[in-house]
């Protein structure tokens, strides 16, 4: 290695030893415990590479990676942090650090990075942080509590060894959720394997996934769909594993539980993957994202190109009124499609309408006196159906459609009732423990009146 590192964090043990090891690595070292220090020495033109904690004494150093880019675009940084979630994770990528590393590190994979920023560096001026493969990923974007709370759950799973099964409807981002497990965790340099039905087709299949995959992580994209068979290569698979073995992780769109029950899928496999289980949420659980998400889609298109494009204010309105029943894939191809087949710079309420096929959110034509509550279920659910636009809803439709309709009649019931729950069981004809046990799983609040029907 050749080249001049800016090292700034506020441990003394880890300057000495990043200095140590950066000066017999061939480089030239700068090291300091103030961020006030080390903005300077970038200011003055000095290093070919900064290696700078997050939480100093006079500052964070995420917060000055912008500051750092403005008077030195091309300076790599290598950000270095004890705090160990996706987050941090996120926000140094967001920042565009070169690269991210938790603490404790380990010395001779951060000496590696190092040698690739300054290789970097002298080759050329290069954009960091290039998107990952695939780049019709839908984004982790979204600031709605379902979505910090799933934030949350990944940062806490993402360096232990547990399987982990990802569910959700098609369309939500399950895949890119196991690929952020996958990036922002300590096997973020080893393979990342998405298994799919050929590959366990031969009799050497599932060796064949474990040697690719080595010590990095195995994904099983939808297992739910897999026959029998599969299933059973994949348990034998994973009865196999000795240590070191790859990270697990498998995705689901159905209740797999609910599969076991109908003979559908292995329930010894299931307990194998669910060490931890990630809900990913609907669209439609989390409509405030909805604007985000837009305009994340739109400016990628004009990255992409296309005439730059806003959403007027009705036209968000109606993306958000919407129930989106194919997720944010959905709103993706929606977003897409409204760049290409309009020329105004304003996108209006008429062309989102136009373009999702039908006045987004409308009402559902009203009851006739005297309908039957079958009738007007139909009525609903055809139009449910409609608006896959000659597609089928994602799996599980049966246990959705129940739910959708046992928290509004216990909902109505308890406001019935007053909210006591013994007179509302009475009037639904179940247990009052049962009743209990379904307002505390579906979330329902439960407000107590002095005046009873």
């Amino acid at each position: 290695m050749d080249g001049t590192v800016l090292v700034a964090d506020d441990d003394r043990t880890i300057r000495t030893v990043l200095t140590q090891a950066l000066t017999r690595a061939g480089c030239r070292v700068h090291a300091t415990s103030s961020l006030v220090t080390l903005k300077r020495w970038v200011e003055e033109g000095r290093g070919d590479l900064v290696i700078s904690d997050v939480m100093m004494p006079d500052g964070n150093g995420l917060d000055a990676l912008p500051e750092i880019a403005e008077m030195r675009p091309d300076l790599p940084v290598i950000v270095i942090s004890a705090q160990n979630t996706i987050m941090t994770a996120i926000q140094a990528a967001e920042a565009e650090a070169f690269d991210y590393l938790p603490k404790p590190f380990d010395l001779p994979d951060l000496m590696k990075r190092a040698a690739r920023a300054l290789e970097q560096k002298r080759r050329a001026p290069a954009p960091r942080n290039e998107a990952p493969e695939g780049g019709s990923d839908l984004p982790l974007v979204g600031h709605t509590p379902a979505m910090q709370s799933l934030y949350r759950l990944v940062a806490r799973v993402m360096n232990t060894e547990l399987p982990v099964l990802i569910t959700g409807e098609s369309g939500t981002g399950k895949s890119l959720i196991a690929r952020a497990i996958h990036d922002f965790s300590d096997r973020r340099n080893l393979p990342f394997v998405v298994v799919t039905p050929d590959d366990l087709t031969p009799i050497d299949g599932p060796s064949r996934v474990l040697s690719k995959a080595g010590q990095g992580t195995v994904l099983f994209d939808e297992i739910g769909d897999l026959d029998l068979e599969a299933q059973a290569r994949i348990t034998r698979m994973l009865d196999s594993l000795t240590d070191p073995a790859p990270r697990i992780i498998a995705t689901s769109q159905g209740d797999l539980s609910g599969r076991i029950k109908e003979g559908g899928f292995r329930q010894d496999l299931y307990y194998r993957l669910g060490g931890v289980t990630i809900p990913v949420p609907a669209l439609r659980e989390r409509l405030e994202d909805i604007p985000s998400l837009a305009e994340h889609f739109l400016a990628r298109a004009e990255r992409d190109g296309m005439t730059p494009r806003v959403l007027s204010k009705e036209a968000t309105e109606v993306l958000r009124a919407y129930p989106w029943p194919g997720n944010v894939r959905q709103l993706e191809n929606t977003v897409q499609r409204l760049m290409v087949t309009g020329s105004e710079a304003e996108i209006s309420r008429a062309e989102v309408e136009a373009t999702l096929g039908a006045p987004a959110g409308g009402p559902v034509p009203a009851a006739d006196e005297g309908e039957k509550l079958s009738s007007s279920v139909a009525r609903h659910l055809r139009r449910y159906f409609d608006l896959h636009g000659g597609t089928l809803p994602p799996p599980g439709l049966y246990q959705r459609v129940l739910k959708e309709i046992e928290v509004p009649l216990i909902e109505i019931a308890l406001d019935a009732t007053g909210g006591n729950q013994a007179k509302c069981a009475d009037l639904l004809g179940i247990n009052r423990n049962t009743l209990r046990k379904k307002i505390t799983e579906l979330g329902i609040e439960v407000t107590r009146r002095r005046k009873l029907m």
